[in-house]
C-alpha cells in the first residue's frame, strides 16, 4: 500500500508531513502562514506600532523559525495597511560572512574557533545590524524604490524628494562604510545611490581650486620677479607653492587616516583603504568634518549612526526597525556549540541597545544556551534587565497545540475533500482523542510531530497491500512507531543521534 493512495482516500493532494524545516515548508508558506499560532504569540509578536523586544528560548524544531516567517509575514501585512508607519524588516540569520570576516581580523591564537568569538563585541553586532539596514535600503532605492522579496517595503519618489540634504549626506555617508552589495563594485552602487538621491558636492572642489589658484598666483609673481622661469627656482617661491598645497594635502591625508581607522573597527565587512578614502573624499569638507563614523572599539558612534538611519527612513514612511535574530546555532563557526553562540549572543543583551527607541528585537535562541542564564553575576542581568525584554524561556507546546497544528496542516492539503478532515480519521475508532493529544505532547515540538506522523503513516500503508488497503492506522501500529520514535528522541536530547 503507498502512502499517496492512503492520503488519496482521505482527498489529501501533497502529505502534509514531508517537510521538516519552515524555511522550506512550502505547506507552511503557503497555507499555514495565519493558521496556528504559538500560545505565546501575543507576548512575542507584540503591537507592530510601537514594536517591543522579546526573547524566546526554544530547542530545535520548536518552531523558532516558523515564528520568523509568521513575524515576518504579519508586519508585511501590517506595512501594506498603514503606509506611513511602517517597520523596517531585518532578517540577521546569516551569520557566516560576517563571522568569517571578523576571524579573518583577528591574529595568532584568537583565531582558534573556540577563542574567536570571545573577542566578538556589541559593536560587532550593532555593525552587522547597520550593514543589513543599509544594504537593503541602497538596494531598494537603487531599484527605483521596490524591493524585489517584499512590496509593502516600497520607497516613493515622493519620499526620496522629502529628505533633506543633511539626511541625503547621512545616508550616503552610511552607504560608504555599510553598503556591502555583492553585485556592485563599491565606487558603482555609491555613485548609483548618489544618482538616486541627486544630490551634488561640488564644494570639495574648493580646497582643490584654491590651492590651484594659489599656487598659480605664487608662481606669476615668482616668474615676474625672477623676471623669467628662473624666478620659480627661488627657495621662498618653492616653499610658497609646497605650502599652497598643504591644506589639500592634510586633508587628504585625514581621510586616508579615517578610512584606515573605520577598515580596521569595522570588523564584520571588508573595505579597501584607498577605495573609502576617494568615498569620503566624495563629501564637501564643511559637511563631513564632525560627523560620527566608527573609528574607535565603542558604541557610541555606532548609536549616533543608527539614529541617523531612523531619521531616514521615519522621512521614507518606517517609524520603527524591527530585528529578527534567528538560527544562530548554524554557522560552521559556531557548529551547534552552547558556549559558542553564548559568546556570540551575550553582547547583545544590553538593556540600552535593546530599549533603544524606535528599534525592536525578536530574539530566537536555541534552549541548549539557556542555561548559561542562570550561570551569570549580578552586572549581567543588571546590564540585560532580561525581566524587561519579554522573555520566554522554554518555547513548548502542549499537546493540544500540536492536535490544533496537525488539523491545520491536513486540512490545507485536502483539497478534493468533500467534508472537513481530521487527523482523527486517519486512526481506528479505539484511538480516543485524549489519548493522540497524550502522545503528541510526548512529542513536544512541531518537527517532532511531523517526523512521528509521517513514520507512522509510512509504517501503516507498510503492513498492507494496495489490492486490501485498510485505511485506518491500528492501536499496535501507533504504539510501536511511538515507541522506536522516543527511543530516537532521547538520542537526539543526548546528541547522540538524528531522529
Amino acid at each position: 500500500m503507498k502512502v499517496h493512495q492512503f492520503l488519496d482516500h482521505y482527498g489529501v493532494t501533497e502529505n502534509p508531513f514531508a517537510e521538516e524545516d519552515a524555511q522550506s515548508d512550502r505547506v507552511f508558506q503557503t497555507h499555514c502562514m495565519n493558521g496556528v499560532h504559538h500560545a505565546a504569540w501575543d507576548k512575542i509578536y507584540g503591537n507592530p506600532a510601537t514594536p517591543a523586544t522579546s526573547v524566546v528560548f526554544g530547542e530545535q524544531g520548536a518552531g523558532k523559525t516558523a515564528l520568523r516567517l509568521q513575524i515576518t509575514h504579519k508586519l508585511a501585512e501590517y506595512n501594506t495597511q498603514n503606509p506611513t508607519s511602517r517597520a523596517f524588516v531585518l532578517e540577521y540569520d546569516d551569520f557566516n560572512p560576517f563571522l568569517d570576516c571578523f576571524r579573518e581580523r583577528l591574529s595568532g591564537s584568537r583565531r582558534k574557533p573556540e577563542k574567536a568569538l570571545q573577542n566578538w563585541r556589541l559593536w560587532d553586532h550593532m555593525d552587522a545590524i547597520l550593514t543589513l539596514a543599509v544594504t537593503r535600503l541602497a538596494d531598494i532605492i537603487r531599484n527605483n524604490g521596490n524591493d524585489a522579496r517584499d512590496s509593502s517595503a516600497r520607497v516613493t519618489p515622493e519620499s526620496l524628494d522629502q529628505l533633506t540634504r543633511p539626511q541625503k549626506r547621512d545616508l550616503l555617508l552610511l552607504a560608504a562604510i555599510y553598503d556591502h552589495n555583492r553585485d556592485l563594485a563599491a565606487r558603482t552602487r555609491w555613485k548609483q545611490l548618489q544618482s538616486k538621491l541627486r544630490f551634488s558636492s561640488w564644494g570639495r572642489c574648493l580646497v582643490l581650486l584654491y590651492s590651484a589658484l594659489a599656487s598659480a598666483a605664487v608662481a606669476g609673481i615668482g616668474y615676474w620677479w625672477g623676471q623669467g622661469w628662473s624666478g620659480l627656482a627661488n627657495k621662498w617661491v618653492l616653499a610658497l607653492l609646497v605650502g599652497c598645497w598643504l591644506p589639500f594635502a592634510w586633508y587628504q591625508l585625514r581621510l586616508l587616516w579615517n578610512a584606515w581607522k573605520i577598515k580596521r573597527q569595522v570588523r564584520i565587512v571588508d573595505h579597501e583603504t584607498s577605495t573609502l578614502r576617494a568615498t569620503l573624499a566624495k563629501f564637501n569638507p564643511s559637511e563631513f568634518v564632525g560627523q560620527p563614523l566608527p573609528r574607535a572599539s565603542r558604541g557610541d558612534d555606532r548609536y549616533e549612526m543608527i539614529i541617523k538611519l531612523q531619521a531616514v527612513l521615519r522621512t521614507l514612511g518606517f517609524t520603527s526597525m524591527v530585528v529578527l535574530v534567528d538560527r544562530v546555532d548554524e554557522p560552521h563557526l559556531i557548529n551547534g556549540a552552547p558556549e559558542r553562540m553564548r559568546d556570540l549572543i551575550w553582547p547583545l543583551f544590553d538593556n540600552k541597545f535593546l530599549k533603544h527607541p524606535g528599534l525592536a528585537f525578536k530574539l530566537l535562541l536555541p534552549a541548549a544556551v539557556s542555561s548559561y542564564l542562570s550561570k551569570e553575576e549580578k552586572e549581567f542581568y543588571e546590564r540585560s534587565r532580561l525581566d524587561k525584554q519579554n522573555l520566554i524561556r522554554d518555547l513548548s507546546w502542549s499537546g493540544q497545540a500540536l492536535f490544533d497544528i496537525v488539523n491545520d496542516r491536513i486540512r490545507a492539503c485536502a483539497k478534493l475533500s468533500e467534508k472537513p478532515v481530521s487527523v482523527r480519521d486517519f486512526f481506528a475508532s479505539t484511538i480516543t482523542d485524549p489519548e493522540l493529544i497524550s502522545i503528541f505532547d510526548r512529542l513536544r515540538a512541531p518537527r517532532h510531530l511531523f517526523k512521528f506522523m509521517y513514520r507512522v503513516v509510512v509504517e501503516h500503508c507498510s503492513k498492507y497491500t494496495d489490492d486490501k488497503p485498510v485505511w485506518q492506522i491500528q492501536p499496535e501500529t501507533l504504539q510501536s512507531s511511538l515507541a522506536l520514535f522516543l527511543r530516537d528522541l532521547e538520542a537526539i536530547d543526548r546528541k547522540t543521534g538524528i531522529g
